[in-house]
This record gives structure tokens, C-alpha cells and sequence, in this order.
């Protein structure tokens, strides 16, 4: 029997994503639903040097901590559907380890200032890292998506089923 790993892994933060969602409730739930709204993403001036040669990339992941996710569940009813799902088969924010993932367009970067739009994000998130978005490598249209691909929910914003108050 394989023995569980307990290693505790540190994530470094390294800025703050600003938004103008200050609660989950109505925030949208993937960045397609949040078309056109900006904010910016504020990295620490000792990680600037590491946006150099961003600006020619029209879209960038975002990965980001959950801070404000509720406890985890390993059993959800997600935003787009009505039934319940593994954790690992949705997008829901109450997972073991709340990380967040989401594919912003990139406006335009000022120093250590991106200014962004199509988030998603809740106001000041901690930010633990960027990375180009490659359509080559990101974008695959025709796979299949489990039970996104038969759901007739329709659900575009967040309620508060899984957030802290």
C-alpha cells in the first residue's frame, strides 16, 4: 500500500490581483463571463524583472490562492449544473488546495502594473504567478468536456455556496 505524502508545499506570493469584485456573490464564474471588465495585477517590485517580454503575448494565466474559498468539499454542486460532481470535475473554489487558475487579456504592462480585462477574480487576491497563454499549446476546441458538454445550466455569476463571509 502506498503511504500519503504529507509534505506541506510553500507558495510564494508574488503580487496582488485587483478587481472591482469585492464579494463573490455576482462575481462571474470563468473569465468568458467577465468580457471587457479590467483590473490590474500589482507584482512586487523584486519580481518585476520577470515580466520583460510579457507585453507580446495578448493573453496570460493568472494562477492565484482562493483565500476567500469556503472550507473544501470533495463533493459539489457547481455553478453550471444542478447535480452533484467530484470536486476534481468542476471548476468550484472549495477544493484541498484553493488555487486558482484563469486566462485574462493583457492591455498593456507599466512597470510592475499589468492592466488587464475579462477577470474573474475577487479584489485583492494573492497573486503566486504569471504565465503566457500560448494558443498552440492552451487552446484544444474539439475535447470533450464531461458533463459541461450535456449541462443546460446557465449560470454566469457566483452565489455564496462556497466562500467564506
Amino acid at each position: 500500500m502506498e503511504k500519503r505524502n504529507e509534505t506541506t508545499i510553500a507558495l510564494r506570493r508574488i503580487g496582488t490581483i485587483r478587481t472591482p469584485y469585492r464579494e463573490a456573490e455576482g462575481t462571474p464564474i470563468q473569465p468568458v463571463f467577465g468580457a471587457g471588465v479590467e483590473g490590474t495585477v500589482d507584482v512586487f517590485e523584486e519580481f518585476a524583472e520577470g515580466l520583460v517580454d510579457l507585453e507580446g503575448f495578448e493573453r496570460v494565466w493568472l494562477i492565484y490562492w482562493l483565500d476567500r474559498a469556503g472550507p473544501a468539499e470533495l463533493f459539489v454542486v457547481p455553478y453550471r449544473d444542478a447535480s452533484p460532481h467530484g470536486v476534481f470535475a468542476t471548476r468550484a473554489p472549495s477544493r484541498p488546495s484553493p488555487i486558482g487558475l484563469s486566462v485574462v487579456r493583457l492591455l498593456e504592462r507599466r512597470g510592475s502594473t499589468l492592466r488587464v480585462a475579462d477577470v474573474d477574480i475577487l479584489d485583492n487576491t494573492p497573486l503566486l504567478d504569471i504565465k503566457p497563454y500560448v494558443p498552440r499549446f492552451d487552446a484544444h476546441p474539439q475535447s470533450r468536456a464531461g458533463w459541461f458538454d450535456t449541462t443546460r445550466a446557465d449560470r454566469r455569476v457566483a452565489d455564496k455556496r462556497f466562500h467564506r463571509d
